[in-house]
């Protein structure tokens, strides 16, 4: 009998990692778009309209999210047909795939860093202020919170360690944080103020106050993007102009 308690391996043999949900007759998972790796015969994929109600009403709230978070209108729905169904997932950036337990801790997330959520749990987009939704990367003006019963499996880019505060605070570079607890108060801001984040590198940070507990990613997508800036291709010329392997790329073009 379906019980919508995640069962999943996560293959630890390969370089970057690999998930397979396993569900009885009944049960479903919900999955990042596009996280599909392969299902067998009994999974059958759905999209359903990524908000509460029904009819024209549940379609504007879907479409009004997406545009006020950057979240889809759709979420994606594996439900199996028989008690061998399975799914495997992979997450669209390098790095490690993480189980949170969901009940008496919920959380929330950064963006990009769901990856499956089981029938027992939901997650809502809570609305936040305006002004960390104009400094952080968590979805604008809406955050994915977690709620009820069941696993989140959160992929990071890079490696994922957990920071456990007690009636503390840290701050954190904004782009390495994936997940935190809903208990904890916290503020995203310009470290030191505008002149001072010029000059030490470090922009949008989170500071987080409180008991609860914060996993952070150790490498920075957007960093990451813009070093991968000096050597794409663009209009027959690289943008590689300062680096060691600018004049491959123009010989090569």
């Amino acid at each position: 009998m379906a019980d919508n308690k995640m069962k999943y391996t996560i293959d630890s043999n390969m370089q970057f990692p690999m998930i397979e949900i396993a569900l009885e007759t009944g049960e479903f998972a919900y999955i990042q778009r596009g996280s599909m790796i392969y299902h067998n015969a009994a999974v059958t994929l759905t999209s359903e309209l990524n908000a509460k109600g029904n009819g024209i009403g549940k379609l504007f709230k879907a479409a009004g999210r997406a545009m006020t978070s950057g979240e889809s209108v759709f979420i994606t729905k594996a439900v199996s047909s028989n008690d061998n169904g399975i799914i495997a997932l992979a997450p669209s950036t390098p790095g490690q795939v993480m189980p949170v337990d969901l009940g008496s801790k919920q959380y929330r997330l950064n963006d990009g860093a769901f990856l499956a959520l089981d029938g027992s749990a939901q997650y809502t987009m809570e609305r936040q202020s305006v002004g960390k939704a104009f400094f952080g990367g968590q979805g604008g003006l809406f955050v994915m919170t977690t709620n009820g019963v069941g696993t989140l499996l959160v992929n990071a880019f890079g490696s994922i360690k957990k920071i456990e505060l007690q009636s503390q605070e840290i701050t954190i570079d904004n782009a390495h944080v994936v997940a935190w607890s809903d208990t904890l108060d916290y503020n995203i801001h310009l470290e030191n103020g505008f002149v001072q984040s010029i000059g030490t590198g470090e922009g949008v940070v989170n500071t987080f106050r409180g008991t609860g507990e914060i996993y952070v990613q150790s490498l920075n997508i957007e960093t990451f993007a813009n070093i991968m800036k000096n050597y794409i291709v663009t209009d027959g010329k690289s943008s590689s102009s300062g680096n060691p392997l600018g004049g491959l790329f123009d010989a090569l073009t």
